[in-house]
């Protein structure tokens, strides 16, 4: 696969997830394959298909008002790397649902339709929803062959075929409450995005009322925004989703800023959502994160305008598969570590309900306050809401409502520290903001604040606050 200009990640971006990957498709690629170039029988292949032309990213944004996970207040908490197939039982998904999580990504083995068809009916017994990601039919049509109805390309399907395949999957997992969708191929390259785009098409054809997923690498610099913009305008995603992994085993990814720019600011420009990956597994170079380094991913994310947290991994994948991994939420016979009760805390007490405030509006800001900028982030200045900041590094994010005419606003002031508190204070234009109040998640409630002309917080390490600035 092709590594974006200027990834610094390069190989080991990508084999981190290709190496979980790698068993489906290798599986799949042993597997009797009913057909060469086509699954049409022996008419002739199909002519190009206007209709499977992708519309604008506006266009394909209005219309994923009623998607799962994209559409409705609850804020998606996803998950990568589930309970293998022995373990994929009531307890384990109900462990998963009490830890906060709402939906889960397939993999881990769980890649045959029967135990696709057993997850997905305990998930419905749970509260669970699932994007289906190893389905063979899903894998054919969106990443092992080429969707041409030009039949001199090799290892192609023709339209045609990809709609069949596509209409199969569907009719094996649609009578689940639990189905949200199809995950279409992690961290594609470029080179895949115009068949990628066209098995997107074909899913929202297919299948309208259910969510086309896929997800992209890290990677930052002039180069890889060309890729992400790329992506978007010939994908046409419901959401953008990519994944960086920064609690390196000798401190902090110092790019981990930069890639979250770019995806904020193309996110912000095709007007969808983003997605983004936390680390929640040791594996090479990478350290098992504490629970105030788990929270302050989550924080710099929602700073950043994150409408969806997925965590890699759930499960600890096994180390024999390579990369070194090692534990995650649970270790790999399925002892639940340290990292379990925090992610349940997190999810359970902030990220769900702050989530909920902050998904309908869209991000303004992200600003880094008392310290000079990462590579690639923006610093803090004055404007016609906050006209000051002192004390300890803070990340700012602001929100407003899809009007944009409306006046108030909302604030996220999020510890730039995972391994300190902050003490920080956020002076307010008294011109423009007339109250200041205090979200609190245990009520989901604002409580207006005495003092309009500044906010005075401490955070713990890797906390965040929430404010609504009327105006």
């Amino acid at each position: 696969m092709k590594i974006p200009e200027q990834s610094p990640l390069g190989a080991e971006g990508l084999a981190r997830r290709a190496v979980l990957r790698g068993a489906v498709i290798g599986a799949i690629a042993a597997a009797p394959v009913p057909f060469a170039r086509r699954l049409t029988g022996g008419r002739q292949a199909d002519p190009p298909d206007d209709s499977l032309k992708s519309s604008s990213p506006q266009a394909v944004s209005a219309g994923c008002t009623s998607l799962p996970l994209v559409d409705g207040a609850e804020f998606p908490i996803g998950l990568f790397w589930p309970p293998h197939p022995f373990a994929t039982t009531i307890e384990r998904y109900g462990q998963m649902r009490e830890a906060g999580f709402t939906f889960l990504i397939t993999g881990n083995y769980v890649d045959d339709t029967a135990i696709l068809n057993q997850s997905l009916s305990i998930a419905d017994q749970v509260g669970l929803k699932v994007l289906v990601s190893s389905d063979p039919d899903v894998q054919n049509f969106s990443q092992r062959f080429t969707i041409s109805d030009d039949r001199s390309v090799p290892m192609s399907i023709t339209t045609a075929d990809a709609r069949k395949l596509a209409t199969d999957a569907l009719n094996r997992y649609r009578r689940f409450g639990s189905f949200a969708g199809f995950s279409l191929g992690d961290e594609p390259a470029a080179d895949r995005f115009p068949s990628l785009a066209k098995a997107f098409a074909v899913a929202r054809e297919v299948a309208p009322d259910f969510t086309p997923y896929s997800n992209l690498w890290p990677g930052e610099g002039e180069g890889y925004r060309s890729f992400v913009r790329q992506f978007v305008d010939t994908v046409h995603p419901p959401m953008l989703s990519f994944d960086r992994y920064p609690l390196l085993a000798s401190g902090e990814d110092a790019q981990y800023f930069a890639n979250w720019a770019i995806i904020r600011s193309e996110g912000l420009r095709a007007n969808i959502p983003t997605w983004t990956f936390i680390q929640s597994v040791e594996y090479n170079n990478h350290r098992f994160p504490t629970a105030a380094e788990l929270l302050w991913q989550i924080n710099m994310s929602l700073a950043y305008g994150c409408k969806g947290i997925q965590y890699f991994t759930y499960w600890q994948p096994d180390p024999a598969r390579g990369e070194g991994f090692g534990r995650a939420l649970t270790t790999l016979d399925g002892t639940l570590t340290p990292l379990y009760s925090a992610a349940k805390t997190v999810n359970t007490t902030w990220l769900s309900q702050a989530g909920v405030e902050l998904k309908p509006l869209v991000s303004e800001l992200a600003v880094h306050a008392n310290e000079t900028p990462p590579a690639g982030a923006t610093g803090f200045t004055p404007d016609a809401y906050l006209s000051g900041t002192s004390g300890s590094p803070v990340v700012l994010g602001r929100f407003r409502t899809t009007d944009a005419a409306a006046r108030t606003r909302w604030l996220l002031v999020a510890n730039r520290q995972h391994g300190a508190s902050a003490t920080t204070t956020v002076t307010l234009n008294q011109s423009t903001v007339t109250r200041v109040s205090l979200f609190d998640p245990a009520t989901r409630a604002y409580t207006a604040q005495p003092d309009r002309t500044r906010i005075a917080t401490t955070l713990a390490p890797g906390a965040a606050a929430l404010y609504r600035l009327d105006a």
